[in-house]
This record gives C-alpha cells, structure tokens and sequence, in this order.
C-alpha cells in the first residue's frame, strides 16, 4: 500500500512542524508531546507497525479532547481569525479553540492509521486461513 505510506508520511512530518509551532506556547510541554507522538504513530503507520489499542484510545481521547475545548461560538472565533493580520495567538480562547482543532486533526489521523492496520491485519488473516 504505496499511497497509505506517502500519506502517513506526510502527516509524521505535518505534525512535526506542528510540534515545532508550539514551542512558544504557553504549555508546550503539553502540546509538543502530543504532535510528536502523532509524527511517531505516523511513522510507525508509514511502516505499516500498527499497535491498534494504543491507536484507538489515542483517536478517542484526542477526539473528546477536541470537544471539551470546543470554542463555545464557533462563529465569533472565525470572525476573529479572520479580522487579525498574523497568526499570532490575541486571546487565550483563540489558543483553546486552535488547539480543539490540531486535536481533532490528531484524531482523524489516528484513527485512520487504526483503520487501515485493522484493514492490513485483517487482510493478512484472510491470506493467512486460505492458504
């Protein structure tokens, strides 16, 4: 599975440039960690070396992580977004409700690394019982 490779590859070094922009976050020990373990999962996926449970408890906490720190107003944030000149961080809930959002791009990407070792695994048993 050559395209599963390039796309998990990317995303390892997606989230190291994540990892690399929290770095003057005023919790990066927090934030870091989390990107850099994504870009370990990543590579680990890449390499097809999946650890399903881990994945699937990493996808679901990152997810309800995401919810929990879910900008009330969605609306205002992007208002907000949009009207600044820099990406710089103005509020601490323009920071909450960015990182809501890197979690659930953790998740999504997590999850997909889950599905497509369940899919692998799963394929490799089917091989494995007819032959």
């Amino acid at each position: 599975m050559k395209v599963s490779r390039i796309f998990f590859a990317i995303w390892s070094l997606l989230f190291l440039l994540f990892a690399y922009w929290q770095w003057n976050d005023p919790d990066p020990e927090v934030w870091v960690s989390i990107y850099f373990f994504s870009a370990l999962m990543c590579v680990l996926a890449a390499f097809e070396r999946f650890y399903l449970p881990l994945l699937i408890v990493v996808a679901i906490a990152a997810f309800f992580g995401g919810i929990y720190l879910f900008p009330s107003s969605v609306r205002d944030w992007v208002l907000q977004e949009w009207q600044q000149a820099d990406l710089s961080m103005k509020t601490p809930d323009m920071e909450v409700a960015r990182e809501s959002f890197g979690l659930f791009i953790v998740s999504l990407i997590i999850g997909l690394a889950a599905l497509n070792g369940w899919f692998i695994k799963r394929s490799k048993n089917l091989a494995r019982l007819k032959s």
